[in-house]
């Protein structure tokens, strides 16, 4: 494989870029086209203002909207500005956003317009600990903005008091060795950690996994996953930089609108869950659309059936198909490969990527034979930095020998093939989404009706999995499911919002005292056997 360029940094990785390739269109969408050295400028502009705000390196500023050019731009100003991007979900609501923040420290948000225009930042309860709040559009008339409150355009008029050499000195000093980003990923205390990647990492992980899906300069690549999530940031937002490919941010994503997408964009490169490939066959079977500008499709850590990779290679016309496995603390762990035969894609995830060693351990720590089942084990640059601020939950999870204990349950073929058969968390995946029962039950305690919650993910024929809420009312307390659920709705983000919720007397305890999970996906399961019985 080629090796990744010396350059060590995101802004020096976007100087050279546009140096030698200013005219590359690196963002478009429906009324944006964006090159290399336009992106360089519009971060810069970006980053000045952030300076003139007081961001000092290292800092932390909080990204929160959806996937549009402008967070492009502003992700790319935060990091020439030396600081830390800590992305917010779109789908988060105030109390899911405030506690990433005061996790992190931030004491700069900038934010987009979330559903129905609103303005994110006035989701926000009070007491963050924000300085200030980047917003798009300024208050209406008549509202008095917050403190600290300035719009976009404000900030870049700020970044005139910095000097443009004050600010190149600033990208030119970040270190390969710090921080870029701190993701937000499921915690099992019911809050969110906040997983430190740094510049080198990120770099190297995401340069080698463009290269063997085989981004290049010409493909045109729609970021359909949140730039909130690891996928869509690295994968997205920083791959087609990287490669100089043209990515077409997605604000929000419809089936509906997969073949208008694919056939009048003329996408070349297309990463989803399974039934996002199989909607657009379907689709294709119902009307006469050009897709014939596809060439790749990526699948993550998914079963893919081989009768689908058949139909994508043969109706379609795709060069590859790609089954690849990573996680937020580990970046890129496997992919599949050129030559691989459909049997390895379809079942699993392929070969360690280079700099990475990949180990299957029993209970006691000791390496299984080939075939057999054990926790996933990996080590090499892509093992995160450790959980911001929490040095022991680090300890918890990546060991004295700095092997990161992925909590997921895998085999390794004789070829090094690895297959993701189960998770040994108790976390769960609704539509690509990792959700915590335990930031659920957290959440759903806040309500303020509840004694006792316990969450648990059950198969769902839609979404993969979804969520199941066993509740314990208050003493005096008259639960009713439908207005939990509607008070859930309001503040959680949707794909952590439970599918039913089941009022309980009490709740299954093992002999340890805590509750007892494992009854709870059985009553779950019988529940689902017996619709008849159903409680709600």
């Amino acid at each position: 494989m080629e090796p990744v360029p010396d350059w060590g940094t995101i802004p020096r990785m976007l100087r050279d870029q546009a140096a030698r390739h200013p005219d590359a269109v690196v963002v478009a969408g429906e009324a944006t086209r964006m090159s290399m050295a336009e992106l360089l400028g519009e971060a810069t502009r970006v980053a000045r203002g952030l300076m003139a705000l007081g961001v000092g390196p290292g800092d932390r500023v909080a990204l929160w909207g959806v996937n549009d050019p402008s967070w492009v731009v502003h992700a790319f100003g935060v990091w020439c500005a030396g600081a830390v991007v800590v992305p917010l979900s779109s789908r988060a609501k105030g109390l899911e956003a405030a506690a990433m923040i005061r996790k992190t420290g931030a004491r700069v948000l900038i934010t987009g317009e979330g559903a129905g225009h609103t303005v994110l930042a006035d989701l926000l309860p009070p007491g963050t600990g924000l300085l200030h709040a980047v917003v798009p559009v300024p208050s209406p008339p008549g509202k008095k903005p917050g403190p600290g409150r300035l719009t976009v355009a404000e900030l870049r008029e700020q970044g005139e008091e910095v000097a443009p050499d004050a600010a190149e000195r600033r990208a030119l000093a970040v270190r390969p060795d710090d921080l870029c980003e701190i993701m937000s990923t499921s915690g099992t205390t019911g809050t969110p950690k906040g997983v430190m990647l740094d510049h080198a990492q990120v770099l190297r992980g995401y340069w080698d996994w463009a290269e063997i899906v085989t981004l290049r300069e010409d493909d045109r690549y729609p970021v359909i996953a949140p730039f909130s999530h690891g996928f869509g940031l690295n994968a997205g937002l920083l791959a087609c930089v990287l490669r100089r490919a043209t990515m077409l941010p997605v604000p929000v994503f419809t089936p509906d609108g997969l073949m208008e997408l694919v056939s009048s964009g003329r996408i070349s490169v297309l990463a989803g869950p399974p039934t996002l490939f199989h909607r657009l066959l379907d689709e294709l079977d119902r009307g006469a659309w050009d897709v014939s500008s596809l060439r790749v499709a990526i699948c993550g850590a998914a079963a893919v059936p081989p009768s689908l990779i058949t139909r994508l290679v043969e109706q379609v016309g795709v060069e590859r198909v790609i089954n690849a496995y990573g996680l937020m603390e580990g970046t890129v762990v496997s992919m599949t490969r050129a030559g691989d035969p459909v049997g390895v894609v379809a079942a699993t995830t392929g070969r360690a990527v280079p700099g990475i060693e990949v180990r299957i351990v029993d209970e006691a720590g000791e390496d299984v034979a080939a075939g057999e089942r054990g926790e996933i084990l990996q080590r090499g640059y892509g093992v995160m930095r450790g959980y911001w601020d929490e040095p022991e939950r680090t300890a918890e999870v990546v060991d004295a020998d700095g092997w990161l204990h992925t909590g997921d349950v895998g085999v390794l073929d004789e070829a090094g093939n690895l297959a993701i058969v189960d998770r040994k968390k108790e976390l769960y995946i609704v539509n690509g989404f990792n959700v915590s029962p335990a930031e659920v039950e957290s959440l759903l305690l806040r309500e303020g009706s509840l004694a006792q919650a316990a969450v648990v993910g059950v198969p769902d024929p839609v979404s993969g999995e979804a969520g199941r809420a066993y509740v314990v009312p208050r003493p005096g307390a008259d639960v009713d499911p439908a207005a939990l659920l509607a008070w859930a709705k309001e503040n959680m983000s949707n794909y952590k919002v439970p599918r039913r919720i089941v009022v309980v007397d009490a709740l299954p305890a093992n002999a340890n005292g805590k509750i007892d999970k494992l009854a709870l996906r059985a009553r779950a399961t019988q529940e689902d056997s017996e619709p008849e019985k159903r409680l709600s």
